[in-house]
């Protein structure tokens, strides 16, 4: 399977914004126009945009659904999430041209219900969103834009996930997240060898080139990249390169 390189854009208040760790006490605006954004990343060869709407994902509603279906329009693939709990807000972003739905609190949360879901619309539309942060020795699962901690781990939906046929996983370290400090490749090789059918998205922490190749080389196959491109670190014809 071959190897994404995934450019993000986190929107609030339709602005391009990130957080540190998903505190949202903690957030650096961007002065990017989110369409512009985006049609720059398309415009040097990215194929796939990774959004989300941080309101949304507190709030439980597609606040930022009009920038998002801006974007789509476009021609970009995206796959979009944040506030997403019910069956009314899927077909809401697959008629926004939403090409792949990330699913995150509600996968933690009701994992019968989405199960549903990927086999009425198809595995292909969807990105499971189990993002992790290490608590007491295991990978918890905080939900809620990471606000409210779950009971369920990483350890068993992840496999849970991969036995009902979901083909794509993206997962944070939230305690990496925003803060440049490199990709926890051992989360990503644990993944790699516990669940291998799933194409594992890395996310949380890139700062070079190299951490990029370094997710790749631990069975990452995909990564997401957000502020070391909107600061500059390096280009994103430089990351697509890889």
């Amino acid at each position: 399977m071959s190897f994404t390189v995934i450019p993000a854009i986190d929107l609030r208040a339709g602005r391009v914004v990130r957080l540190r760790q998903g505190d949202y006490a903690q957030q650096t605006t961007y002065e990017f126009e989110p369409r512009a954004l985006a049609l720059r990343y398309a415009g040097a060869g990215a194929m796939w945009l990774h959004v989300v709407d941080l309101d949304g994902a507190r709030s439980g509603s597609l606040d930022n659904l009009l920038v998002i279906e801006a974007i789509a329009r476009d021609g970009m693939h995206v796959q979009a999430g944040g506030g997403v709990r019910g069956e009314d807000d899927l077909r809401r972003l697959f008629d926004a041209g939403v090409a792949r739905v990330v699913l995150g609190s509600v996968a933690i949360r009701e994992p019968e219900r989405v199960g549903g879901w990927l086999h009425e619309y198809g595995a292909e539309r969807f990105t499971i969103a189990l993002d992790t942060r290490r608590i007491d020795g295991r990978w918890a699962l905080p939900s809620a834009g990471w606000t409210e901690l779950e009971a369920r781990s990483l350890d068993e939906l992840a496999p849970w996930y991969a036995e009902r046929g979901a083909q794509q996983l993206l997962c944070t370290d939230i305690d990496r997240d925003g803060m440049l400090a490199g990709f926890n490749l051992e989360l990503y090789r644990e993944l790699a060898r516990s669940v291998p059918a799933l194409a594992v998205q890395a996310s949380g922490g890139v700062r070079s080139i190299e951490d990029i190749v370094a997710a790749r080389d631990a069975g990452a196959q995909g990564v997401i990249l957000g502020r070391a491109l909107l600061e500059g670190r390096f280009t994103i014809e430089e990351a697509l390169a890889c």
